[in-house]
């Protein structure tokens, strides 16, 4: 299996030893993309392996070997794997002393920020991927006979029941409006949160904040950024996310739902 290197070359960036620190990712994948926002934060360098998802790569064995959960992102750090991407954010914070601190101080503060990786993880992130698929991904389907397509379902081994529930027409109206509810209910949620605090968690740019930047970039990218137009803690807050240095060195070009492919 090869993956082909995809490191951020900014001027002034520092380069590892391929060994030293792997991010196994996809240029478009939200979790990826909350996982390089966090690399950019802790200036951290990293040489990247894109895993073709469209051509079934993240199933392969050779990927299943280091994430047995067949999704992106992975890394391995001096060797060693580390999978899920709110578990990597936490990481990578705990084990790299260098950048922004993206852990309050507070113990009560750090629970909350805890509350809301988990929250976005159940929430929010799944939310979002039901319009992702059905405006743009589920169109992979139409070339596959019924056959392939539970071929393709049983291949995945922790999206199965996600493929099923789509189906290959897409999601019904019933379940498409509750995905829409759900984005909702996590807006009015940030705006209760963000009248206390710059951020969401603290008046520092933190994790749960990371956790939550792909999941609106995506939203924009799809038309659906009446979702928080009325909410103007949450208009500032994301005006404010984009801004940062790590926002360009995230959504690089290739990078954005709509941008041509880059391998």
């Amino acid at each position: 299996m090869q993956y082909l290197p995809r490191p951020i070359t900014k001027a002034g960036s520092l380069m590892t030893l391929e060994s030293e620190f792997i991010l196994f990712h996809h240029h478009k994948s939200t979790c990826s993309q909350k996982v390089r926002l966090c690399l950019a934060e802790k200036r951290i360098s990293w040489v990247g392996r894109f895993v073709d998802i469209a051509k079934e790569k993240n199933l392969s064995p050779e990927y299943l070997a280091i994430n047995p959960n067949g999704v992106v992102p992975a890394i391995l750090h001096q060797g060693r794997a580390v999978i899920e991407s709110s578990v990597i954010l936490e990481y990578l914070d705990e084990a790299f002393d260098q950048g922004t601190r993206m852990v309050p101080e507070d113990p009560i503060d750090r629970a909350n920020m805890r509350a809301w990786m988990r929250f976005i993880d159940e929430v929010p992130s799944m939310a979002v991927r039901v319009p992702s698929y059905q405006l743009v991904l589920r169109k992979r389907f139409d070339s596959m006979s019924e056959d392939e397509y539970q071929q393709f379902i049983q291949k995945n081994p922790v999206r199965n029941e996600f493929f099923r529930r789509m189906g290959r027409d897409g999601f019904n109206k019933v379940e498409y409006g509750q995905s829409i509810l759900r984005l909702e209910h996590t807006v009015q949620r940030m705006s209760t949160a963000l009248q206390e605090t710059t951020w969401l968690c603290s008046h520092h740019y933190g994790l749960a904040d990371i956790a939550l930047v792909p999941i609106f970039q995506r939203l924009k990218e799809l038309d659906l950024v009446d979702l928080w137009q009325n909410e103007p803690r949450v208009v500032s807050w994301f005006d404010h996310a984009e801004a940062r240095n790590s926002f360009a060195t995230t959504f690089y070009p290739g990078a954005r739902f709509f941008d041509e492919d880059i391998h």
